[in-house]
């Protein structure tokens, strides 16, 4: 009988052993203790067999059957394992390797500029006031005493609001310091930055949409003395160093007397380079004292009041800072140039 126990149990160890799937499995199974497998054969041997004996093969039928559904009991385990096995590895992940790299995005370089304007003029003590980006012209022009006949009006031709001729996008936030003195007591000391719109050409230093800043000082027996120490400060702490100011005296009708303000080159320190254009000096605001007739517009007396008021392009002081000679790099989400 032993050599009829190899010729099954033998030959079933080494095929249950290449079993990769259950349909191979059932396949084998039925081979060997299926209705028509091998061990069945045995049984219907048993006729055949003497008698006497006929006892002791049916047992080794018996045992032979139950070995052989032992191995497949095994072989099953291991084959059911090693799907398992298969099926985690397709969603596995090695969570000692490091992670995905993520690009980290970049605060805008305006956003910094007007953070860092903001910090600047909080430490001297301005308060920090918006307003709206729809004006009314009273408000843009009239009571900066730019009447509807000025020159200067035009000079600042903006976009107005269809059927509403004095609706107008702000072409500066200078109606933010109306607003503002018309509603609070002086003294006061504002900074008011935003967006403003005029109707120019889009090139590297001009866009029909741009972002600003103006400050503005009321108090009693103020000076131009006040006014460039102000800026001097402010320019010193944005572009480091120590900076000087020249005042030019321009025009603008919202002030008296008006500035043009240059600040020296950062770049050359004075000496002359192709940024200052060999002059050591950079053309960096507009400034001046502010104009006894915006003073009676908003209900100040001029007689006891005075104050400054200066702005400038946020862009424009960015531009110097960081080297950008296009502002239209602001505005097309380059990654590489975001990433300054």
């Amino acid at each position: 009988m032993n050599d009829i126990r190899e010729r099954i149990i033998e030959p079933l160890k080494g095929e249950i052993d290449k079993i990769k799937n259950i349909q191979e499995f059932q396949v084998l199974k039925s081979k060997y203790v299926g209705k028509k497998g091998e061990i069945s054969k045995l049984m219907k041997e048993i006729g055949k067999i003497e008698p006497e004996k006929r006892k002791e093969f049916g047992a080794f039928v018996n045992n032979l059957k139950k070995e052989a559904e032992a191995i497949l009991e095994e072989g099953l385990e291991k084959v059911k394992q090693h799907l398992k096995e298969m099926e985690e590895k397709k969603s596995w992940v090695d969570i000692t390797l490091p992670g995905a790299k993520r690009k980290i995005g970049y605060e805008h370089i305006l956003k910094q500029t007007i953070r860092d304007v903001y910090e600047i003029f909080s430490s001297m003590g301005y308060k920090i006031v918006e307003g709206p980006e729809i004006e009314t012209t009273w408000h843009n022009f009239d009571a900066l005493n730019t009447p509807e006949w000025h020159p200067a009006r035009d000079m600042q031709d903006t976009f107005y609001i269809e059927g509403k001729d004095n609706i107008i996008l702000r072409t500066h936030t200078s109606p933010v310091q109306v607003r503002t003195m018309l509603n609070t007591e002086p003294p006061l000391a504002i900074i008011s930055p935003g967006r403003v719109y005029r109707k120019d050409e889009p090139d590297a230093t001009h866009s029909p949409a741009f972002n600003q800043f103006e400050g503005l000082y009321i108090d009693k027996n103020v000076t131009v003395g006040h006014l460039k120490a102000t800026l001097e400060q402010f320019l010193t702490m944005y572009f480091g160093g120590s900076r000087k100011v020249l005042l030019r005296p321009s025009y603008f009708p919202f002030v008296e007397p008006g500035y043009e303000v240059d600040v020296d080159c950062m770049f050359c320190g004075g000496k002359g380079c192709n940024v200052c254009k060999g002059t050591g000096w950079i053309e960096i605001l507009g400034a001046g004292l502010v104009h006894p007739n915006v003073l009676k517009n908003v209900g100040y007396d001029p007689e006891k009041w005075q104050g400054f008021a200066f702005g400038t392009g946020i862009e424009r002081i960015a531009m110097l800072k960081y080297g950008i000679s296009d502002m239209r790099e602001f505005y097309r989400n380059d990654m590489r140039f975001l990433g300054l």
